[in-house]
């Protein structure tokens, strides 16, 4: 690759390592937050849980927006907003204002990273250069927010805007640079007059990176508002799911609710000209697979981490940035991503990897199961390292996998899939571990009896084992349906991280939990060079 295509590319990975940090840095400051302006727990629970909301509620329309809208206006549009927003949150002074900022900024993250991912997608060759972007861009995710947690614990002792303001000057820097390194698609032509002569092809068949589809073809508006609410209603009823038994009758509505508008979406989008989602995607194995696998894949590490930031903060006693600190080493996915998972790939293949990486996740939180009252770190970072190399092996491949053989029109929707399931991943992971947690520890004053409180704790360490036992046996048919070893050349597209990251929104919840004990117990073709 040419230095502006590398350039091009730190630009876009620059996006997701910001996602990152704002949400591992808020999740260290909640404390501080809910001290100084007096935030009652529920309210300081809604400042994180706000923005799982909106970026699982409008990731899968984020991304079929770029592929609709153009995927640089997406990408520079909503960079701005989620910087403004940032913005707003640092200078907020009630819970209310703290809420709707984390939320408007969730949906921000929405729109923009996928859009971001779609970029590398139809920047970078397909083959070995487009898998090394988007290994680069998985690490750096995880990198952003391991780094994260400790920035965020340093910048809290200067005082928690900072925690907000940070990301605003970072965003701005991007911005800046995003304007001059993306280029511009070609001005949209009348209808019937962009053939080339000798073009047969149908207008608007072929497209450059970043073009939106003419306005002729129109927007599926009533798709687009079903799929937001019932997303939005989905991801309430998964955080619920943290409260256990308590409030049941809230959750199931919302459950429901949502079920019956993702019936009324798909009804209208085998009805419309020009659907929000070709539900016909949903036919591709691999896609299929690969998303289920980084919902598993995800939602265990998350719940992993939930409950060992828990077992140190509550039950050991140590700080939020001395955690920050231990949990570091978990990162090393940032480096080894970029760096062996390539070369593993390109010799045995994605498949094989993510298998691998399933494996070895299976293996660290299995050690961990016989957690003890003292365990030492050096008893902990067995766990710790196998768990974050498990995340470089897997998680830079289902990136790739994710939208193996979907069109490049499509690569939007494919990455909106991705973030999707990665979200409620998430989300799904942290709500369980907690919903375990408060069933075992509920009636035997786990809150005043340690050693209660570490049987509950071994108790949800099981869920984690048994998402990533699940996520192995799915990629295991993955392994045996391909019919050809996979080559260096073969199409990878677009996918999301979360990585220990952005993954990371609903590590929100998770930190926030952890940090507020009372909500814890119911928790370009190569770019232009």
């Amino acid at each position: 690759m040419g230095t502006r295509a590398w350039a091009l590319l730190l630009v876009l990975c620059g996006t997701i390592f910001l996602e990152g940090i704002d949400v591992a840095m808020l999740a260290v400051a909640i404390p501080s937050i809910r001290s100084d302006l007096d935030l009652p727990t529920d309210t300081a629970a809604w400042v994180m849980s706000a923005y799982v909301l909106g970026y699982a509620g409008f990731t899968l329309l984020g991304g079929r927006a770029a592929d609709l809208l153009g995927r640089r206006r997406m990408f520079l549009t909503w960079l701005t907003v989620f910087l403004a927003f940032s913005g707003l949150g640092g200078f907020a002074t009630e819970g209310w204002t703290l809420i709707v900022a984390r939320f408007v900024t969730g949906v921000s993250a929405a729109f923009m990273t996928p859009a971001a991912l779609s970029l590398i997608t139809t920047s970078y060759e397909e083959g070995e250069q487009r898998n090394k972007a988007l290994l680069v861009f998985a690490g750096t995710a995880a990198g952003g927010f391991s780094l994260g947690l400790v920035i965020g614990g340093l910048l809290t002792q200067l005082g928690w805007r900072w925690v907000f303001f940070a990301p605003v000057l970072l965003a701005g820097a991007l911005l800046v640079a995003a304007v001059r390194l993306i280029p511009a698609p070609p001005r949209t032509e009348e209808p019937g007059n962009d053939k080339s002569p000798g073009d047969d092809k149908s207008p608007g068949d072929e497209k450059s990176p970043g073009r939106p589809r003419r306005r002729t073809e129109g927007f599926d508006i009533l798709g687009a508002s079903t799929a937001a609410a019932a997303m939005l209603l989905a991801a309430y009823a998964v955080i619920r799911l943290e409260h256990g038994l308590d409030g049941w009758q809230l959750t199931a509505g919302a459950a429901l609710a949502a079920t019956t508008l993702l019936v009324v979406f798909i009804a209208v989008e085998r009805r419309t000209p020009t659907p929000l989602v070709r539900l016909g995607i949903l036919r591709t194995g691999s896609v299929v697979r690969a998303d289920l696998g980084a919902l598993l894949f995800v939602g265990a590490f998350f719940g992993f981490q939930f409950v060992l930031t828990l077992y140190l903060q509550e039950l050991r006693g140590w700080s939020s940035l001395q955690t920050a600190i231990a949990l570091v080493v978990l990162g090393c996915d940032a480096i080894l991503a970029p760096t062996l998972t390539p070369r593993l790939v390109t010799r045995f293949g994605h498949a094989r990897v993510i298998l691998g990486g399933f494996v070895l996740a299976v293996v660290a939180y299995g050690l961990f199961l016989p957690v003890g009252m003292d365990w030492s770190y050096a008893a902990m970072f067995p766990t710790l390292i196998i768990a974050g190399t498990a995340f470089a092996l897997a998680y830079g491949p289902l990136t790739i996998a994710a939208t193996d053989g979907v069109a490049e029109s499509e690569q939007g929707l494919a990455s909106g899939l991705l973030h999707t399931f990665t979200q409620f991943g998430s989300a799904i992971g942290i709500s369980a571990v907690t919903a375990v947690y408060g069933l075992v520890s509920s009636g035997a004053s786990a809150g005043s009896d340690p050693d209660a409180t570490l049987s509950a704790f071994r108790a949800a360490l099981i869920v984690p084992v048994a998402m990533v036992t699940l996520g192995a046996l799915l990629s295991s048919f993955g392994l045996r349906s391909r019919t050809k070893p996979p080559s260096a050349g073969a199409p990878a597209v677009p996918a999301v991280p979360t990585t220990a990251a952005t993954t990371a929104t609903a590590a929100d919840t998770a930190a926030t939990a952890a940090a507020v004990p009372d909500a814890s117990a119911n928790p370009t073709r190569q770019a232009s060079s």
